[in-house]
């Protein structure tokens, strides 16, 4: 459920968002302002960004309440970060190859469903099978993080490791973003 809410919440509307600004103009207009680069993008997906971050929280208090408290909660919220961080450079990075927000129905979906689906996969099945293939998808080794939290009997320091590929993940995406980004409109 944290995947759906991040892959949904966050990331299909950051990336339809910023296609939207960027086809109006808005983005254009904002550069001419004092404002500089990353405190647009700061302003236009923080609260995107906080209300999937609301969301989340909500859906694993829920949890928690209904099935067994996460022991260690720091590894819970790292998790938590790694993946919004990760799925804002990914928005990010989508959001520059895509024309428009009616073109951002079709850009943001593999992304969005693929992320999903690792999610579930991992969640389900664990990694005792590929795992170094599972971990190394986005969102795979998040998951395997969240499962860790919630009980998965592995001490905090051996699960801390499960953090690179999902900052790897981020650093990927913030790449392929400073690459593909458009202020203006795309052709």
């Amino acid at each position: 459920m944290m995947f759906t809410a991040m892959a949904f919440g966050l990331y299909t509307t950051a990336v339809t968002t910023l296609a939207s600004r960027r086809q109006n103009l808005f983005l254009k207009r904002l550069r001419s302002t004092a404002a500089g680069d990353v405190d647009i993008l700061t302003g236009l997906l923080v609260p995107v960004a906080v209300i999937a971050l609301v969301q989340t929280v909500a859906i694993l208090t829920v949890l928690g309440a209904v099935a067994t408290e996460p022991s260690p909660i720091p590894l819970l919220a790292a998790a938590v970060l790694a993946t919004l961080a990760m799925m804002i450079g990914l928005a990010l990075a989508t959001a520059g190859l895509t024309n428009s927000p009616e073109h951002a129905q079709v850009t943001k979906l593999p992304v969005s469903l693929s992320v999903i689906a690792v999610a579930s996969w991992v969640g389900l099945s664990g990694t005792e099978d590929l795992a170094l293939f599972k971990r190394l998808l986005p969102g795979g080794a998040a998951t395997e993080l969240v499962v860790n939290a919630w009980g998965g009997g592995v001490p905090v320091a051996d699960s801390l490791i499960l953090l690179v590929p999902t900052l790897g993940w981020v650093v990927v995406a913030v790449g392929l973003a400073s690459r593909l980004f458009r202020w203006e409109p795309r052709r």
